[in-house]
């Protein structure tokens, strides 16, 4: 793995192999689980550019339909919970990577209960269709501890895969340092937020970050690693540190001055990972998990994988130098995945009917069109940049005080914003909203995922208007659940006339507007 000079990560091409020689002309397959999450959306092209044929298993394949790397792998539908589809996916696969973790109960079902049966499904599909290698990302642990509940079902999975019969191998990492990481963002906002920090006592548990440029590294060679290595191997970057010394760290390359820094021992986890999520982005749903594995010291207590794979010809990156990489790149607009985009437990997942009022469901709609003297592709850069920094052009006190009530009962709020900040995907989360559908130029569909009784949507489209200009054409969609649901729609039925009218007036105002504002953008810049 090279770094670029601008911080970006680039794999390259392995010239030999520390594994079974592979025959001339053979391809060299591996599946990657995960490949719609923050690690396997940055591993899959660069394992493509390392000369392998990559498949990429998902359960919507949506998911992936617009990211860069699409067209360069093999994109598979299957579900880690239904055996039955995995067959296909783990055919003719030498390694198979295990990058799957739940973050949050679903289905009814404990969380440990999810992963450890997602685990034996991965490894009895493996054994049978004879993969050489399992290559798993747990996590930093230590041993002898009672272990948080997410730390010890981390470890429970990689017991089932190393006793399944597949060589498995365990890269056991701490805190990942990236742009669009949540460990990231957590230290990130906790910093930015509070000049002062009133602290769990975990500000001072030692912890032994890694930047994602460097798991990405590992993760690449393993896959020639020695066949029938059956282990686990801790890997972290060269600095051990408090955590409220990564807290600093961060602040000093941001420009901001150090904070001073109280331990609060009264501060459970459980009010921690209120604290966190009502004080950044992470929703509660992830901070929950990691607050709970800052309970522990976790550094690397080993460094056997230095006798199988070299640290990267440049050196693993330096914790202030991974944050600067990461602020460098979040600056650039050039966040390649994000913790925003994982899905979130308990929310809707199936798509909007393509006629709700045949769905078989109570629902209610907010129907507006709107005029516009804008051309269509004026109108639709508006509505493709909505949200995050740019707004919802429409009472911003109301959608802020809707953000913070979301976030009060654990919902994701307001703050996630959105990973780029002119284009959307299929997939992208943007605030309190997913992309469901995005056809560029025509039509976007967000798919709710705030706490709210019942199921929600919001299209915006732009077509070409009659004789010039354009036409803007704006629905929210919500099919209420039982009495509840009835409740909430018609207890904000008033406010929508502000809402919803404001947004369609000022999202045409704003497209009229669009080519005067970046003509004299551009003249700005010419007299500079």
């Amino acid at each position: 793995m090279t770094t670029s000079p601008d911080g970006s990560d680039q794999a390259a091409a392995k010239p030999t192999q520390q594994g079974e020689a592979t025959p001339a002309g053979d391809v060299r397959r591996v599946l990657v689980t995960g490949a719609t999450g923050y690690v396997g959306g940055r591993l899959a092209p660069r394992l493509v550019e390392a000369g392998f044929a990559v498949r990429a298993l998902v359960r919507d394949p949506q998911k992936l339909a617009d990211v860069p790397w699409a067209p360069d792998v093999e994109i598979v539908t299957a579900d880690l919970a239904d055996p039955s589809t995995l067959e296909a996916a783990f055919r003719d696969v030498e390694t198979v990577y295990y990058l799957v973790h739940s973050m949050a109960k679903g289905h009814g079902e404990r969380f440990e209960d999810v992963e450890r049966g997602n685990a034996e499904n991965v490894a009895k599909a493996a054994k049978a269709a004879g993969v050489s290698r399992i290559v798993y990302l747990g996590g930093l642990h230590p041993d002898g501890e009672k272990l948080s509940r997410h730390l010890e079902s981390r470890k429970v999975v990689g017991e089932v895969l190393m006793a399944s019969g597949v060589p498995t191998v365990i890269l056991q990492a701490g805190i990942v340092i990236g742009s669009g990481s949540a460990s990231f963002e957590m230290i990130r906002h906790l910093t930015d937020v509070l000049p002062y920090m009133p602290a769990p006592k975990w500000v001072r548990n030692f912890i032994q970050p890694i930047a994602v440029r460097d798991v990405l590294h590992y993760l690449v060679e393993a896959a020639d690693l020695p066949v029938g290595l059956n282990r686990a191997f801790d890997i972290g970057g060269p600095d051990v540190l408090r955590y409220g010394q990564a807290m600093n760290g961060y602040a000093l390359e941001a420009g901001l001055h150090q904070r001073p820094i109280a331990s609060l021992p009264l501060l459970t986890p459980g009010l921690a990972s209120h604290w966190v999520n009502l004080v950044t982005p992470v929703p509660r749903a992830i901070a929950v998990p990691l607050v709970q594995s800052l309970q522990h010291d976790c550094v690397v207590r080993e460094h056997d994988i230095d006798a199988y794979i070299p640290p990267p010809a440049e050196g693993l990156l330096r914790y202030r130098l991974a944050v600067r990489y990461a602020l460098q790149r979040e600056r650039d607009g050039q966040v390649e995945t994000s913790w925003r985009n994982s899905s979130v437990s308990g929310t809707p997942s199936d798509p909007l009917p393509t006629d709700p009022n045949w769905a078989g469901h109570t629902v209610f709609t907010d129907d507006r069109t709107q005029k516009s003297a804008a051309p269509r592709e004026e109108l639709w850069k508006v509505i493709e940049g909505i949200g995050g920094q740019n707004g919802w052009y429409s009472f911003p006190l109301a959608w802020a005080v809707r953000g913070w009530m979301d976030r009060l009962v654990g919902g994701v709020g307001l703050r996630r914003g959105r990973r780029d900040a002119q284009r959307l995907h299929t997939g992208d989360a943007l605030d309190w909203w997913r992309v469901e559908h995005i056809e560029r130029g025509k039509v976007l569909r967000l798919r709710a995922e705030m706490k709210v009784p019942g199921r929600a949507w919001l299209e915006l489209w732009a077509t070409d208007g009659e004789g010039g200009g354009s036409v803007y054409r704006q629905r929210a969609v919500f099919f209420p659940r039982g009495l509840s649901g009835r409740l909430y729609w018609f207890a904000i039925l008033p406010f929508h006339g502000i809402i919803f009218s404001g947004m369609a007036n000022r999202i045409t105002a704003t497209a009229e507007k669009q080519p005067a504002r970046e003509a004299g953008t551009v003249r700005r810049s010419q007299a500079r």
